[in-house]
């Protein structure tokens, strides 16, 4: 069964992910290894919170038994069977890199863990528990020591297995060398961990800002495919439903700039696992205020059922209630003045590094931050009154489009009447 994954985060072929994830049970049962700090943390949160307790019992136990949530989506049987066994399976990704290999990238194992629960009634309860979410972060802390450790450089090889200087990965990152800063001739092409990989640079002169002294054109502020461009933006909404409309108060998290966006215009495009995970400025200006909003980790809106590719068709909700960072930048061009970057965490993805600070001016093109590990997806806001010409680049946003360069042209502001 193919099916479509925004971003190229997990297999695009659920029996791939299968696959992967029949191997880590397998060497979970044959390779029995004490629980890290962290997970026996995690258990104890579990067992000694009745409500947790509750909810992560009756989050395995509520996919239905009906076909063909009875089993996965391969029609085989289920891989996770309760919560003791999933924080079996989160023990062993503790020491695990993202592998690239003939099964197709898992660059989400947790999310790959906990794909079926998190579309249940308790896992939607349960993911937005400010407990489960606290615990979360502390584990993926642990984690991401891991991936900036040299001992998590064992998938940057070209071993046909896991490595991401395979043969089947330079097909689909053709021109890597060419592209980004590394050297070819030292081990794991000089990257020092799997994070310093994940957050590599262009050379200079391969992404060249658009118009750079023209401030009416906005660029891309990632390496991403154009999602939605929403207007008119109500201040509170159902962001929960079906159709997932934007909600400003809820997406800023009552920040008290936020009122000025209500009625404005809200861009959200997704950056792919392969490529760039570095947001630069859109515009030049002043950075006003700058910081880091936590959230949540796993939340899907129960609006889409069970997404066999969660959170794929939950990216407008998610913008709502993940960790998310927040810059806002004074543009020098008046006919757009205050305007909002907002880098949205997806699942493991949710580590927000903002590298600007207030006060600062920046150019347009320059770096504000990044995501560590991974990429996700982002968003532009404007406030009402802006005028905005959007080029797409020939596409209609959605989940099938495709990437358009960081700091490519992708907006024109015209005079204000």
């Amino acid at each position: 069964m193919h099916v479509p994954r925004i971003g190229k985060w997990l297999p695009e072929d659920h029996l791939l992910l299968k696959t992967w994830l029949d191997k880590l049970v397998k060497h979970v049962e044959s390779n029995p290894k004490p629980l890290h700090p962290v997970l026996e943390e995690f258990k104890a949160l579990i067992e000694g919170d009745a409500q947790i307790y509750m909810l992560f019992h009756q989050m395995f136990e509520e996919v239905p038994t009906k076909p063909p949530y009875n089993k996965d989506p391969t029609k085989l049987a289920p891989q996770v069977r309760d919560y003791a066994h999933m924080i079996e399976l989160f023990n062993a990704i503790m020491t695990r890199a993202p592998e690239f290999n003939e099964t197709g990238l898992v660059g989400f194992p947790i999310n790959a863990i906990l794909d079926w629960p998190m579309g249940t009634p308790s896992g939607f309860a349960a993911f937005l528990n400010e407990k489960v979410n606290a615990q979360f972060r502390r584990m993926l802390t642990e984690w991401t020591r891991f991936l900036g450790s040299s001992a998590s450089t064992y998938v940057l090889s070209s071993d046909p297995t896991v490595g991401w200087f395979s043969e089947l990965a330079t097909k689909d990152m053709p021109y890597f060398v060419e592209n980004f800063i590394c050297d070819p001739a030292q081990p794991h092409r000089g990257f020092k961990s799997w994070d310093d990989f994940f957050t590599r640079e262009f050379r200079p002169g391969k992404r060249l800002v658009a118009a750079p002294e023209d401030d009416r054109i906005i660029v891309n502020a990632c390496e991403s495919a154009p999602y939605r461009i929403a207007t008119n933006v109500s201040a509170r909404d159902r962001f929960w439903i079906k159709t997932q409309p934007y909600s400003l108060e809820h997406m800023l998290s009552g920040d008290a700039l936020a009122p000025q966006f209500v009625g404005g215009t809200v861009y959200q495009a997704f950056l792919s696992a392969l490529s760039y995970h570095r947001w630069h400025s859109p515009v030049s200006g002043t950075v006003v205020k700058a910081y880091v909003q936590p959230g949540t980790y796993y939340s899907e809106t129960p609006a889409v059922g069970f997404d066999d590719s969660a959170p794929n068709d939950s990216q407008g909700y998610i913008t709502e209630v993940a960790t998310r960072a927040m810059i806002f930048i004074d543009a020098d061009n008046p006919d757009i003045g205050l305007m909002c970057v907002m880098p949205v965490g997806m699942a493991e993805v949710s580590t927000c590094d903002i590298t600007v600070f207030e006060g600062q001016q920046v150019k347009k093109g320059d770096q504000l931050g990044m995501f560590h590990f991974g990429g996700s997806t982002h968003c532009l806001m404007f406030r009402p009154g802006v005028k905005l010409i959007w080029d797409m680049h020939g596409q209609t946003p959605g989940l099938e489009a495709s990437n358009i360069e960081v700091n490519t042209h992708i907006a024109l502001v015209e005079p204000r009447t």
